[in-house]
């Protein structure tokens, strides 16, 4: 007994020090910072600092794990999130005043386009700031307007001097480059107060042709008289400046390294109290640690990196400057199609499609993010996924047709119905639905997810299909979740990484494999297209489908809740009609994926057809793709839309990916 107890206690002796609160470092880059940070700790007693030089160093220190987190500003947020560093933003500053967004400014009258700046003029706000430099720029550049083959072959100061006639770019050297302060009245220091608006007057009073600065620096008594050059070759009023910029600065955040706790860091914050965070007068110094304009702080979806929280228009910007000039694009460059399993990359590479060339990712939501990276350029996602991508600014330009004789360019869109698929003689109907088992396409899917959602919790608050159900194969799901309890994965016994995956590496996952779900007995209830059934049995399916008859299954609906269907039945009994399948891409390259892929239906006779698995790359019951213009909410209909953003509400919350995309930052 005695020996017993004695174990006991060295174990807890032991168990100790690890089940202590883990202290969290932050990083400062200056005294008056530290004496801010120090007066932190004395309201948050898990909170110690960490004194550096500079962000970088900061940078550097979490990267090592010498330090846990720092603010920085945009410029650092992405060079945080380079290699070798690889740090996030998680938490975000709110601020009530508006950002800056660097814009081009000219006199009213003048005829010049921002493709015609070469050998003109130029004023700046200062060197190396947001408005005045960087993200012009850096956006000059990127559209190759300024042609920079990068630092191995000048510096860009000097790709700039060359490329204006003059400049004043005060704050830059003027013995290195003296063309760039050429045009400044002055001794061309970067002033401490109104940069922008000596940017402002030096263009107005002659000395240059064009003034790159923040749009609030142009006085509003004036505006009229002054217009804006805008990306895509137009001019605009001062006042659509949202509309015609070069990218907005965002707000500063809080960045850690990729797999921190965020939490912590988050909570530590918060116990300092609020008028304390935003307040730098009592140190002597202004915007320390945090902005002194800043009304509160947001916790970031996990899934935010450099690229989600910066916007693609600043992030491409500071690319561009510091690698240089992206190749100028060629008439028969090749569309990158991304793939999201094993199965799918080797129907892509077997297609020997001239113009397409195969990049693999882990799932339809790693697409999304390649294709706005310009890592891919494109793929097929249902109408759930298509939203997700919409929301991330990507756009429908092909939409599935699943009716022969409605290919045609004047035919109406496909749809498909959603169908509750139960085995018959069951006794599941939908009046005794709770508490069953669900077999389902994918998380945040059409017909797997989003519709049984809607139907079944739309009018119910505190509603989820996690409750409503005992467990579920919802793949994609959290993996600890009921939902992911019914999955298989491969197939082994043990040491599975692909359960619960949203690839076809879950053998649950899609059509066949909800379907699959519910003919193998895992699960009481599938969810998924209206065809599926027809399609795997009576000997039309795949191997594990061989012995199914169709007449095994039936239908069910909230209209007759007591009744099943026969599955042919589901003009009668469907849970909804859903827009098709629908290839998303970026707007910029709308019209290469659309003429590859117009020329790849008449020449490949493999595109819709599948070996092994179902359902790849492209549904099979796919006749052709029809090109599409509409917007995203043309496409998806407001209605469907409705349903989507509705089961947000009632379930588990918009996606990471959707939250990230759309954060305000």
């Amino acid at each position: 007994m005695n020996i017993l107890l004695i174990s006991l206690l060295g174990c807890l002796v032991v168990a100790l020090p690890s089940a202590s609160v883990q202290k969290v470092k932050w990083c400062v880059k200056t005294q008056k910072e530290l004496e801010k940070c120090k007066y932190f700790t004395t309201k948050s007693a898990d909170l110690e600092c960490v004194l550096q030089p500079s962000t970088i160093d900061c940078i550097k220190s979490i990267e090592k794990g010498e330090a846990d987190a720092v603010t920085a500003d945009g410029k650092h947020v992405y060079i945080g999130g380079l290699k070798p560093y690889e740090l996030r933003p998680i938490i975000a500053e709110k601020s009530k005043t508006e950002p800056c967004y660097a814009v081009a400014v000219v006199k009213r009258g003048t005829q010049f386009t921002i493709k015609d700046l070469k050998g003109k003029t130029s004023c700046h706000s200062c060197y190396q700031q947001s408005g005045g430099w960087d993200l012009p720029i850096g956006r000059l550049v990127r559209d190759r307007i300024i042609d920079w083959d990068g630092p191995d072959d000048m510096p860009i100061e000097k790709a700039v001097s060359q490329f204006f006639l003059r400049s004043c770019v005060p704050g830059i050297s003027k013995t290195t480059y003296p063309n760039l302060c050429s045009a400044c009245q002055g001794d061309c220091k970067c002033p401490p107060f109104r940069p922008c608006l000596i940017a402002f007057e030096c263009m107005k009073r002659g000395d240059g042709d064009v003034a790159f600065i923040c749009h609030g620096g142009i006085p509003e008594s004036e505006r009229q008289d002054f217009q804006l050059l805008c990306k895509d070759g137009t001019r605009k009023d001062v006042e659509q400046y949202k509309d015609c910029h070069f990218g907005k600065e965002p707000a500063r955040a809080v960045i850690a390294h990729k797999d921190a706790v965020t939490q912590g860091i988050y909570s530590n914050l918060t116990q300092v109290p609020h008028s304390d965070l935003f307040s730098s007068d009592a140190f002597g110094g202004k915007d320390l640690i945090l902005s002194d304009s800043a009304t509160g702080l947001v916790e970031l979806p996990k899934i935010t990196d450099s690229f989600l929280y910066l916007k693609q228009d600043y992030y491409e910007a500071m690319h561009a400057l510091r690698v240089g000039s992206p190749p100028a694009p060629t008439p028969d460059r090749k569309i990158q199609w991304c793939t999201i399993s094993h199965a799918e990359q080797q129907k892509c590479d077997s297609l020997q499609i001239p113009r397409l060339e195969c990049r693999r990712a882990s799932s339809v939501e790693e697409c999304i993010q390649k294709v706005m990276r310009r890592e891919a350029d494109a793929f097929a996602a249902d109408g759930g996924q298509v939203y997700i991508a919409g929301k991330c600014g990507l756009v429908p330009v092909m939409a599935e047709q699943y009716i022969q004789q409605s290919c045609t360019d004047s035919a109406e869109a496909s749809s498909y119905h959603v169908v509750a698929v139960v085995r018959k003689g069951s006794g599941v109907t939908w009046s005794k639905l709770e508490g069953k088992k669900s077999c389902h396409t994918g998380l945040n899917r059409n017909a797997g997810w989003k519709v049984p959602d809607s139907v079944i919790c739309g009018k119910k608050p505190d509603c989820t299909l996690y409750k409503f159900f005992s467990k579920g194969c919802a793949p994609g799901a959290d993996p600890a979740s009921n939902m992911c309890e019914l999955c298989k994965g491969s197939g082994k016994e043990v040491g599975d990484e692909s359960k619960c995956k949203a690839s076809s590496a879950e053998i649950y996952y899609g059509y066949d494999g909800a379907f699959r779900c519910l003919a193998e007995k895992a699960g009481d209830v599938a969810f998924i297209k209206h065809t599926i059934v027809g399609d795997y049995t009576d000997g039309k399916g795949p191997e594990w489908a061989k012995q199914l008859k169709s007449e095994e299954f039936e239908l069910i609906c909230p209209e007759s809740p007591e009744k099943t269907f026969k599955y042919s039945e589901f003009a009668a009994c469907k849970l909804a009609s859903v827009p098709a399948h629908a290839v998303v891409t970026r707007e910029d390259i709308r019209d290469d994926v659309v003429s590859m892929l117009e020329v790849a239906q008449t020449s490949s006779d493999g595109l819709f057809k599948s070996v092994g698995e179902r359902n790849l790359l492209f549904s099979d019951s796919t006749k052709c793709l029809q090109k599409s213009t509409k917007s995203l909410e043309e496409f998806l209909t407001k209605p469907y839309m409705d349903m989507i953003e509705k089961t947000f509400e009632t379930g588990q919350g918009a996606p990471d990916l959707v939250k990230a995309c759309t954060l305000d930052s």
